[in-house]
């Protein structure tokens, strides 16, 4: 096992790794921004390193920064948390090219499952069921792309495959407007990934979000813990997750989830991942692959009493899955709201000093964040300041527990999101569930009107 880790991170995900390397008995070495001095995972580590300037270019994504303080803290491992540099080859490369264990899928893995294509190819190969689409990236040739469009059957979306985030994709309902939307694409991948290459996919009309959340050790072990809903999201960010995925039966469950372990044991995978499906009308379709822990595993967590990060550390040290396929067991319902510093409908970002914090408690109430009364959120990071997660033996008992859990919560001085979760812990299409990914921005759109 190691004696130090670095967490290469910050917020309440790197709070969330530092707590699993303490119950292990392992040392932390934070690393921060000048921004982040007086943040509470930098106080609790067993050393702290500032790596720069607030802006994370200069700090959190600056690899020279991170190796340099793994080798002055004379730390063995670099977990990368979520973000900055978690699913860059590179980086990776970097890490285990210096003496250090990277906590995470090796880099030629990243890259693999970096590019789109490349992950779609892979996933076709390995039984993976995927969306009907174009056999690798759109070529130059108009005729092609056209006839390749009418195969496929209107509307399509083009994406980019070096995407993500919700940026590079493009949906074309008509004939009339795919050569230029192919085009505008392309550029817009050139200039946002310095990948032009784009593909193209039959655009589902009214799909959900699933994932399927995997663990595989180096021994050539993978396992599946079950599916995440993740349909509540706002221009292809997630805002409130739920597991298991309403109306899903066990029986599709293990179809699926075997199928992805398969895949995770033929690309040779190592460490956490998620599978990410579009599902409708009862079928899944891949769409891509996330190479490292999600914001929102804790719901997984929840359901399964296994603790994800604790065992990405475990393999990452190559041990051998404590967990066999036999011992997953779903349990019960969770459901988690990330909570963001930002008007909660406008959704500007809202930075500032907290003046009063009160986080919620009871049966079957977890928080995961790292502000606290008088913290200063900085400007220059994701505006995510926590999590608030429910779980109860039912679907409506984790409901009613998240309402009482937000009603209890205070947070003053900033504006947060809250209130946007009271609204949708009350909505009637989600207390029916399975809504997909498209609700939540109709919803905002009706009632914005």
């Amino acid at each position: 096992m190691f004696d130090k880790v670095l967490i290469a991170n910050r917020g309440e995900i790197a709070l969330r790794i530092q707590r699993a390397c303490r119950e292990l008995g392992i040392k932390t070495v934070a690393v921060h921004s000048e921004a982040d001095r007086e943040a509470k995972y930098v106080k609790l580590a067993d050393e702290s390193v500032c790596i720069g300037p607030a802006p994370s270019s200069q700090s959190y994504l600056n690899i020279p920064a991170v190796i340099s303080a793994a080798e002055v803290t004379d730390a063995e491992a670099i977990h990368p948390g979520y973000g900055f540099l978690s699913e860059n080859a590179d980086f990776a490369e970097r890490v285990e090219q210096s003496g250090f264990t990277f906590i995470g899928p090796r880099a030629e893995t990243i890259r693999l499952m970096g590019d789109k294509v490349s992950a779609k190819d892979t996933m076709k190969a390995a039984g993976v069921p995927c969306v009907p689409g174009s056999e690798g990236a759109l070529g130059d040739d108009n005729d092609e792309i056209l006839r390749i469009a009418k195969d496929i059957g209107y509307p399509v979306i083009i994406k980019a495959a070096g995407g993500g985030g919700g940026r590079g994709m493009r949906v074309v309902h008509t004939e009339a407007a795919l050569l230029n939307a192919v085009s505008m694409t392309k550029a817009e991948a050139q200039a946002a990934f310095g990948n032009p290459m784009v593909y193209m996919e039959k655009f589902l009309e009214q799909p959900r979000h699933i994932e399927i959340q995997i663990l595989a050790d180096q021994h050539g072990n993978a396992i599946y813990l079950g599916e995440r809903d993740c349909s509540m999201q706002r221009r292809h960010q997630k805002v409130l997750e739920e597991a298991p995925a309403f109306g899903i039966s066990p029986q599709l469950r293990e179809k699926i989830g075997t199928a992805c372990a398969e895949a995770c044991k033929r690309i040779n995978y190592r460490g956490a991942g998620t599978f990410e499906f579009l599902y409708e009308n009862g079928e899944f379709y891949f769409i891509e692959m996330n190479t490292r822990v999600q914001v929102e595993h804790p719901v997984t967590e929840m359901v399964t009493g296994i603790d994800i990060v604790q065992q990405q550390i475990l393999i990452a040290a190559n041990k051998k899955l404590g967990i066999k396929q036999k011992d997953v067991k779903i349990t019960g319902h969770s459901i988690e709201c990330r909570i963001n510093a930002e008007d909660p409908f406008n959704f500007v970002p809202s930075p500032g000093r907290i003046t009063t914090f009160h986080m919620p408690g009871g049966p079957g109430i977890r928080v995961d964040t790292h502000a606290y009364q008088g913290y200063m959120v900085p400007p220059n990071y994701d505006s995510m300041i926590g999590k608030l997660i429910a779980y109860g033996d039912t679907r409506e008992q984790a409901i009613a527990r998240m309402q009482i859990a937000l009603s209890e919560m205070v947070i003053e001085g900033i504006k947060t999101n809250v209130a946007l979760h009271k609204e949708l812990l009350a909505d009637t299409a989600f207390h029916q569930g399975g809504t997909s990914i498209h609700y939540l921005e109709q919803k905002l759109g009706i009632a914005s009107k």
